[in-house]
């Protein structure tokens, strides 16, 4: 559960050394604690969090380090991002990891009051920005993001989601502060408001757009892909923890590595670990996690992810939440790269998986994987009762979305799926005899 700052706080006081790394030296027996903030159910930090936790991977290569220390990790969960940047910038948190947008304002905020942070490390990412999604409710007659104007929208101020509405309202043409009533709302409070009807659509990052599509309480208006533009999450950590004690953040960026490989060659059973862990259904997991996933996995800090946190920038300081970011000066990958050696230039040359329709059979430990949605969909009509969870690429973003939520467009003998009805529209407008039909409908073509 999230513990509050005060909680945080007294966690430290009790602890034997600072939480901050401690004092000990090297061979002299101490026991140093190393605090780690991360969110559980933001699940594309599950590498620097709720999968390396449940892996422990971090504590075995701590133990491995051979200094003579014994090291204790305090793993801390919250909600979003602010409050690991207040606990960093207070000197209670030593590692953390959040959104493109909470990074910057951990920078701002970390030289603001002197307690500078660095970004060492990139958890999960997608290039066209689709970790972020805009849903509205089930019944919703809004269609797309024009219908936005004048209507309350639920998000996080300051967070990735928030980012990605701001700029598509600008695409729309609609003045982000004016054109809309904003509600400023942690992720759990806006899917309530949403479920009871007090705001017209949310803005949310992984994993919560999935789940509440899943759960039948949402479905997508308008897919942050669209945008084309870079997002991610990353690991910061506190300059003065990395300077004084670089053997201990490279030994969780090993750590990090580790996990990343093992979601990345055993995506079905990682994606259940993290469900135990978080409650979360693991078919929601595996939308943004799985082999096809929206979020592609790798701790290499890649140079259109530091090009697009530059661009972030200006989106923070319109909203007055930030100034300027030297983002250059917090972008620092000599940990990470010393971590991994040799295997770094190969990470940081690594794209992400092509887009491919999955089927998650009941029972199995493994997908299956189709070359196009009309096959997927011939799978499923054939197995109506043997399927956990169908997913497909969207159709021009290639953002992954559940099979039985998509917007599907029949164009001739051509089946093809949309996570949003807009997107779907905008193809059926562009192709004559195109048109919109039901997920029934699709099954019912290839049956």
């Amino acid at each position: 559960m999230k513990r509050t700052a005060v909680a945080a706080s007294a966690v430290v006081l009790l602890l034997p050394l600072s939480a901050c790394g401690g004092d000990a030296e090297a061979g002299d027996g101490s026991t140093v604690t190393v605090t780690v903030g991360y969110q559980s159910k933001t699940i594309n930090t599950v590498t620097a969090g709720t999968l390396l936790r449940s892996l422990g991977y971090f504590e075995k290569q701590l133990a491995s380090l051979g200094d003579g220390v014994t090291y204790k990790v305090d793993w801390q969960d919250y909600a979003t991002g602010a409050p690991i940047t207040a606990q960093m910038t207070a000197g209670k948190i030593d590692i953390g990891s959040m959104g493109d947008f909470p990074l910057l304002i951990n920078a701002a905020r970390g030289k603001q009051l002197n307690r500078p942070t660095r970004l060492v490390s990139v958890t999960g990412y997608n290039l066209r920005g689709g970790l972020n999604t805009i849903v509205t409710a089930p019944d919703s007659g809004l269609n797309s993001l024009k219908d936005l104007k004048g209507k309350k929208v639920s998000t996080s101020v300051g967070s990735a989601a928030d980012g990605t509405l701001v700029r598509a309202l600008q695409r729309a043409g609609i003045d982000p502060d004016d054109g809309i009533e904003k509600l400023n709302q942690q992720p759990a409070v806006g899917a309530s408001a949403l479920a009871a009807g007090s705001t017209d659509a949310l803005s949310q990052f992984v994993a919560w757009p999935g789940l509440l599509t899943y759960q039948g309480k949402a479905k997508a208006l308008y897919d942050g892909a669209q945008l084309n533009l870079p997002t991610f999450h990353g690991v910061t950590a506190r300059e003065d923890f990395a300077e004084d004690r670089p053997a201990v953040l490279e030994a969780f960026l090993r750590a990090q590595a580790q996990a990343t490989d093992y979601l990345n060659t055993r995506p079905v059973t990682a994606a259940e670990k993290v469900s135990e862990a978080t409650g979360l259904p693991a078919e929601v997991v595996y939308l943004y996690n799985g082999a096809h996933g929206i979020s592609t996995f790798d701790p290499a800090v890649k140079p259109q992810l530091v090009s697009a946190l530059k661009q972030d920038v200006s989106v923070l300081k319109a909203a007055k939440l930030t100034g300027d970011v030297d983002v250059d000066a917090f972008v620092d990958d000599q940990y990470v790269k010393k971590a991994l050696g040799t295997s770094y230039a190969k990470r940081l040359a690594a794209t992400p998986p092509a887009a491919a329709s999955e089927a998650w059979p009941k029972g199995s430990q493994e997908t299956r994987t189709f070359k196009s949605p009309a096959e997927l969909l011939t799978y499923v009509a054939a197995h109506p009762d043997g399927i956990r969870a169908a997913y497909v690429p969207d159709a021009t973003t290639g953002t992954l979305w559940f099979a039985d939520r998509a917007v599907w467009v029949a164009d001739g003998e051509k089946l093809l799926p949309f996570v949003a009805p807009a997107t779907a529209q905008a193809y059926v407008d562009r192709h004559d005899g195109a048109r919109i039909i039901t997920y029934a409908d699709a099954l019912e073509r290839v049956s």
